[in-house]
């Protein structure tokens, strides 16, 4: 780096200098926030804002490294987390630390605040549109496609490529990339590219997920690990552990080996012809667990299973907010180029039927109306492997509140009026979330007050025990 270049320059949209005497500066990790939301940039700490060399204290600067990589890996000052690695550089004999920050795929948020950058400095995005917009900015960029110039052939994994080859031939013998050569399968695939804003060329960080060896993934993405746990009779630690560091081809069938070990595979006809539903529910589950995963960041992906349900959790580049249902549920590719791969080789199907077939045959496999798939930061797969009544506590018992009194009163008060109220129109007449008046109607059928009465959607409430 030419720091000498970088001070002449001045500050701007990608660059920015603080003074750091005696402690890290207050609003540092706003720039580092701000420079993630726009372009990246470069941060020097123990320059004025005029470009005047101060320099730091030779007996701070390691102790200043080590609080901003710490700082940069905890959610609370930084969410989603991405993990800085400062650089002490002298310079005219004085002490300086570059803190460069690339441009994430992701929305960052510094002590609860959107902060972007301009030629002015940061600056917290407010309004609904520019937080809108930026999402929509990034929202184009997918992570899968850097190219990694220096990955060779050589780095993955022996005899992977032509096993992958060989699936996407016996499940599609017309298949036009049968004929194609190595070389020519990775262009057309996109896992080999030119990227055309840099003109560098070569693999992606998709094609070394899928066929890498763990030492050259560990290079890439150090924080790349898949943990399987079950958790029932010891719920702080494990019953069970496979942590999982290979390429996602062949980590799909370990964690579906995990699933067999350790849950039901009920009897079941369809058609007069038995299937598995826990492979079926799972696969898709799994499936999407892999190929939606923000890889960039550095939040662990886990399975754990437990004694009444499954939980998924992984790194996640939101393009809606909330939980998602069959009837409102977008399929939105977040990393395309590895979801059809999986797709060739006959794991995955059409975009999008993962989550409608996991809501088709859940209550088959569990008894239980429902799964939960929600979409944040974080996305999030509950499982339920119990009846329907304790599904629902799994489902939202977490997250709501007691507040069973008043709110169950008032419920009980409309369901009176009308027996045919929905759970929404519950939820906009008490002025509650639809997950907090689950909740309440699940305490109430415990107590034996209210019963569901007829099927989901076109039954009804009725009060089996009045209040005193």
């Amino acid at each position: 780096m030419d720091i000498q270049s970088v001070l002449q320059k001045g500050e701007g949209i990608s660059a920015e200098f603080k003074r750091a005497e005696s402690k890290v500066p207050d609003n540092l990790f706003e720039t580092v926030c701000a420079f993630l939301n726009r372009n990246g940039g470069i941060i020097l700490l123990g320059v004025t804002d005029s470009g005047k060399v101060e320099g730091i204290k030779a007996g701070m600067v390691e102790k200043f490294c080590k609080e901003i990589s710490n700082l940069s890996n905890n959610p609370q000052k930084l969410n989603p987390t991405f993990l800085l690695e400062p650089a002490v550089i002298d310079f005219r004999r004085k002490k300086l630390i570059s803190v460069y920050v690339p441009v994430s795929s992701q929305v960052h948020r510094c002590a609860g605040k959107i902060f972007d950058r301009s030629v002015d400095g940061d600056y917290e995005v407010r309004s609904d549109d520019q937080i809108r917009n930026m999402y929509s900015r990034k929202s184009a960029y997918y992570s899968e496609g850097m190219v990694y110039p220096y990955v060779r052939e050589a780095d993955f994994v022996p005899g992977i490529v032509a096993r992958v080859r060989q699936m996407m031939e016996v499940q599609r013998p017309d298949q036009p990339w049968n004929t194609l050569s190595d070389e020519e399968f990775y262009r057309i695939s996109g896992l080999y590219r030119r990227d055309m804003l840099t003109g560098r060329e070569g693999f992606t960080l998709a094609a070394l997920l899928l066929f890498g060896q763990e030492e050259a993934i560990r290079d890439v993405v150090p924080h790349y690990k898949i943990d399987a746990l079950l958790r029932r009779k010891d719920k702080e630690r494990y019953d069970d552990r496979v942590n999982i560091r290979c390429n996602l081809i062949d980590a799909y069938p370990l964690l579906m080996q995990f699933i067999a070990k350790h849950l039901p595979d009920p009897f079941w006809l369809e058609r007069d012809q038995r299937i598995s539903l826990r492979d079926i529910i799972f696969r898709e589950v799994i499936v999407n667990f892999l190929i939606h995963r923000e890889y960039l960041n550095a939040y662990p992906a886990s399975l754990i299973i437990y004694d009444n349900g499954v939980v998924l959790k992984n790194a996640n580049k939101p393009h809606v907010f909330g939980e998602l249902y069959p009837e409102n549920y977008e399929a939105f590719p977040k990393n395309p180029n590895i979801a059809n791969i999986f797709t060739q080789i006959g794991r995955a199907e059409e975009l999008g039927t993962g989550v409608r077939k996991v809501f088709q045959y859940i209550k088959m496999y569990s008894g239980c109306e429902r799964a939960l798939f929600r979409e944040e930061d974080l996305f999030t797969v509950k499982i339920p492997l119990v009846g329907m009544e304790d599904d629902l506590d799994f489902i939202v018992g977490e997250t709501v509140g007691e507040t069973v009194g008043e709110t169950g009163f008032k419920i009980l008060q409309l369901i009176n009026n009308k027996p045919f109220i929905t759970r929404l129109e519950l939820s906009e007449a008490i002025g509650l979330s639809v997950r907090g008046i689950e909740w309440n109607l699940l305490q109430l059928r415990k107590k034996g007050i209210l019963k569901r009465m007829g099927a989901t959607k076109k039954g009804y409430w009725k009060i089996v025990r009045r209040l005193k």
